[in-house]
């Protein structure tokens, strides 16, 4: 029974470690981190340095001729060459590699369903430039909007608000509120004077 009274209480377990203990213990880890990436560069730059004695000797060029010069002049240029073959392949592999894992990143974000919105500029696009850029070259004319609205004469409009006011019992819902009793006791006041 006392078992089960310890299981169905949430604890919050204290920490056995002080904070200051913490702060010492992470100080002394971060020194450490910072020593062993010191001594990973040291070592980087010692096989930089034994790969570069290794692949290159080094040139006593003072007792050759000036034959025995070019030739290793035209041997550098040679092996120049091959050394940028091989740059030039390998960075077009990373660039073919780069490209393909960002296909397969967008693929999995389809396959997720959730999109990255990408951060859209308001840009102002006449009808104009919207048609000409859907139908190319073919377009050729201006579509101005404001020539297809149908014109509207000032007569017709004050002639249907006279008929709205004098008809005000089939409109009931119109005269409903504060401004339909206005109009209503407008209207009976106005033969009356």
């Amino acid at each position: 029974m006392p078992e089960q009274e310890v299981s169905t209480k949430p604890t919050k377990k204290k920490s056995k470690i002080s904070a200051s203990r913490k702060l010492m213990l992470k100080s002394l880890m971060v020194a450490k981190a910072k020593e062993e990436l010191e001594q990973e560069l040291i070592d980087k730059e010692e096989e930089k340095q034994r790969y570069l004695d290794e692949k290159v000797p080094a040139l006593q060029t003072s007792c050759m001729s000036f034959a025995e010069l070019q030739e290793l002049c035209q041997e550098l240029h040679a092996k120049i060459d091959v050394v940028d073959e091989e740059r030039y392949d390998i960075e077009a592999k990373v660039l073919h590699n780069t490209r393909e894992i960002k296909d397969l990143n967008i693929k999995v974000l389809d396959l997720r369903g959730k999109f990255k919105r990408p951060n859209l500029r308001r840009v102002r696009v006449s009808a104009d430039a919207i048609l000409r850029s859907l139908l190319g070259s073919k377009h050729k004319v201006s579509l101005d909007l404001r020539a297809n609205l149908k014109s509207v004469k000032k007569e017709d409009t004050e002639k249907e608000k006279t008929v709205e006011v004098s008809d005000w019992r089939k409109n009931v819902e119109a005269m409903s509120g504060m401004e339909g009793r206005k109009k209503m006791f407008d209207a009976a006041k106005g033969p009356t004077q």
